[in-house]
């Protein structure tokens, strides 16, 4: 992390005080899409195809790999809800370590969907920064205990996000989906925070690097486990043919863990996304 703040630094002192590239003080388009992209409060409709391949993870010599779909549906307020909302379902195809050696299986994880409500106040043009509530869910789509948890599950979610500073974002996604109901009877009952600490900053011409792909998982039953990875990456949004894409690349190490099993110790993460700008629901 400190590593990141000082890369920062530097960056700040070549590009000076001016908040986008070029002498027109004007933020670019590539350049303001490069600051929402990783925002969790941003109004901005997204389509995410990432491939996080794990090498080496613990207790285990297999290698793993995730395939994940992510959407991010802004909707109109609507005339009893004067909220814009941002609603994000998440599928993943998970390869899964089965054992010490290297034996895999591939299965379908548990859906996720959570659904945030972005608040009016403050002014996020006046002020920088932004806000929003809301719940977040757990489907139980994994057929077997290591691709799900067997468990309905619903909870709190929020998120916020500072864009004040030229060219940097500094944010945040949490969420703590908690188990009601159960598919299993050999299921067990599920309380958990995940929190996404996101930071970003803008280089020029669509250019950014970032931190904002690890999330930190906690469960709050006693015993259960806890793991704090950070990332660093880099990507860039750019247009082919009118279609605006964001490219990327990023590194994960798990810095802490507590009563994990298998667990990665570095995944490497590739994503594309396709970006609608001026789409809303």
């Amino acid at each position: 992390m400190w590593a990141l703040v000082l890369v920062f630094a530097i960056a700040s002192g070549a590009y000076g005080q001016d908040a986008v590239s070029g002498s027109s003080g004007m933020e670019s388009e590539e350049d303001q899409l490069a600051r929402e992209v990783d925002d969790p409060t941003a109004i901005l409709t997204q389509l995410k195809f990432q491939d996080l391949y794990t090498p080496r993870n613990f207790q285990t010599s297999a290698q793993t790999n995730t395939l994940q779909l992510k959407a991010e549906l802004p909707v109109e307020p609507f005339s009893f809800l004067p909220f814009r909302q941002l609603i994000v379902p998440t599928f993943r195809l998970r390869t899964l370590a089965t054992s010490q050696s290297s034996s895999t299986i591939t299965e379908f994880a548990d859906m996720e969907l959570f659904d945030l409500f972005k608040s009016n106040w403050p002014d996020p043009k006046e002020t920088g920064f932004g806000w929003a509530v809301g719940p977040t869910f757990v489907f139980p789509t994994g057929r077997i205990p290591r691709a799900g948890k067997h468990a309905w599950e619903v909870g709190p979610a929020a998120a916020a996000a500072y864009r004040g500073i030229p060219r940097l974002t500094v944010g945040f996604l949490y969420q703590n989906p908690i188990s009601f109901a159960y598919t299993n009877s050999s299921a067990t009952p599920q309380n958990r925070m995940k929190f996404k600490p996101e930071i970003s900053y803008t280089l020029g011409r669509g250019w950014y690097i970032k931190s904002s792909d690890s999330t930190w998982t906690i469960n709050w039953r006693h015993g259960s486990s806890t793991r704090i990875p950070i990332s660093f990456g880099v990507g860039k949004v750019l247009e082919i043919d009118r279609l605006q894409l964001n490219a990327w690349v990023s590194g994960e190490w798990t810095a802490y863990r507590q009563n994990t099993a298998i667990t990665p110790m570095y995944t490497v993460r590739f994503g594309l996304t396709v970006l609608f700008p001026h789409f809303e629901l």
